[in-house]
């Protein structure tokens, strides 16, 4: 295996192992993005039953109410490795293992800051505490902006970007009295201050803070449900063994970001799936709120194949303005297509995925431009493309020439995976464009299961493999016949 499949996608097993690869890219000009990739090799049945047990709350368990179809959790879908190739997957057994994660992930960004400089640790939320309250506060997050789209369409306000969406005050306090949310009078001081309502217009990011205040007006935590007409409670109660699992899981995080912060390491959040992403997005700005002020140390990552990451996007993006703090940011296309559109369709909610590869393109271009606008404008935001996608990456340079961006500035970055690729990364490197490899590390035996499902990538990485098979042999023939072997081509 270490000759072969391991050989070629995993950088060794621990992070002695793992330096003199990491030095030699750096030689090249090419930065790390380290990732300790073990995951437990547990059965099918043995992973549905844990995300059974550790997505269902004890409120649930006593009740049997559920959630929305979309934040519950379903057997059918609990083994959430099926269908998902290239991101390895937590599932939780208890509080003990979380903080082994947490230490794992503490190392991963030790030896990140002491083998490279700028370099980028990647975690994932699911590693850090129980699932059940990303599921809730996802659930929370997208009722509350429900709620906001049914009152802006009320105002006759539909079809608008997110930003542009804005309510009026007035009409809103009148609004969410007729429906019994609260009368005039207790909404008046919600929308008065500094912040809110000084316009005579809230916007959504606007309402997303009421959410922040949540303990002053406990009447928003109820919302109409659209079918029935009746008011409903947003968060469900927590025993005091649910609250404190949460806190644990909020500390987790907060140790890993400052252990970031101290090493001079970017932490990179790692997307989920959907049902989970609301919560991992929201948390992960709080952290960027805390921790981005004086450089973009926290970075968030977008599925460009999802339908609403450009509003997600721009929306994001606004709140950075606001506060002042940098915007961090990697781009992906997605890696849950297939168990998405699956799940979706079997649970029966819409699908969330783009229809098309060119739609989702498109919308990768367009969220990238945005914030190469952004950068432009600011010098406050700064984007890793993380795609295998050449077109991607002229496009990304192009435009990078176009608004006057130099690569010295340090601002956009570029990511591929370890093994795959090398004919967009190097000249990337050497052309002193800033390009990272995504580096997995680990014991062979323990990293087999994230490897396993790598080995079903095999089909488009071997159509990659052999166009990067013709790049080499014609640049071997150029340099034969110009008698330069030993010279290196820059970027084209």
């Amino acid at each position: 295996m270490k000759l072969t499949f391991y050989g070629q996608f995993v950088a060794g097993e621990d992070q002695e192992a793992i330096k003199p690869l990491i030095r030699r890219y750096s030689a090249c000009g090419v930065g790390s993005v380290l990732d300790y990739s073990v995951e437990e090799d547990l059965t099918t049945e043995e992973a549905e039953k844990k995300e059974l047990d550790s997505c269902t709350s004890a409120f649930e368990k006593e009740t049997g109410k559920q959630r929305e179809k979309r934040y519950s959790v379903h057997r059918k879908f609990g083994d959430r490795r099926d269908g998902v190739i290239s991101a390895r997957t937590y599932f939780y057994a208890d509080e003990a293992k979380c903080d082994r994660h947490m230490d794992t992930f503490l190392r991963c960004i030790e030896a990140s800051g002491g083998s490279s400089e700028d370099g980028f640790s990647a975690i994932k939320l699911t590693a850090l505490g129980r699932p059940q309250f990303l599921l809730q506060f996802s659930e929370v997050l997208v009722k509350w902006r429900r709620f906001f789209h049914q009152l802006a369409a009320e105002q006759g306000k539909v079809g608008l970007a997110a930003l542009e969406t804005k309510l009026e005050v007035e009409k809103l306090q009148e609004a969410l009295a007729k429906l019994g949310v609260a009368t005039k009078a207790e909404s008046q001081h919600w929308f008065t201050g500094e912040k809110l309502g000084v316009s005579g217009t809230v916007d959504l990011l606007d309402w997303n803070s009421l959410i922040d205040s949540r303990t002053e007006i406990s009447k928003l935590l109820l919302t109409p449900n659209i079918k029935t007409g009746q008011l409903e409670p947003l968060l469900s109660h927590f025993t005091e063994e649910e609250e404190r699992q949460m806190k644990r899981m909020l500390q987790r995080m907060d140790v890993l970001a400052k252990k970031a912060v101290e090493t001079g390491v970017r932490l990179m959040v790692d997307a989920e799936q959907t049902y989970f992403q609301p919560a991992i997005s929201r948390l992960t700005l709080e952290m960027q709120r805390k921790f981005n002020q004086e450089r973009a140390s926290v970075f968030n990552t977008y599925q460009c194949y999802l339908k609403d990451a450009y509003d997600t996007v721009t929306v994001d993006v606004e709140l950075s303005r606001r506060e002042a703090w940098h915007f961090g940011a990697k781009l992906v296309r997605g890696a849950y297509m297939e168990q998405e559109r699956s799940r979706a369709a079997e649970v029966g909610y819409e699908d969330p995925i783009n229809p098309t590869y060119q739609a989702t393109s498109e919308m990768y271009h367009r969220c990238l431009d945005y914030i190469l606008e952004e950068i432009r404008h600011s010098r406050k935001a700064n984007v890793m493309v993380a795609s295998h996608n050449k077109d991607t990456v002229k496009f990304t340079l192009r435009r990078m020439a176009d608004l006057g961006i130099h690569p010295s500035e340090n601002k956009i970055y570029f990511g591929q995976l370890l093994g795959m690729c090398d004919q967009i990364t190097f000249p990337l490197g050497q052309a002193g464009y800033p390009v990272y490899k995504y580096v997995p590390y680990g014991p062979v035996n323990e990293v087999l299961p994230y490897l396993s499902r790598r080995a079903q990538e095999n089909q488009g990485f071997m159509a990659r493999a052999k166009e990067e098979q013709d790049l080499l042999w014609m640049e071997l023939k150029r340099r034969l016949f110009a008698g330069t072997l030993l010279s290196t081509p820059a970027l084209s």
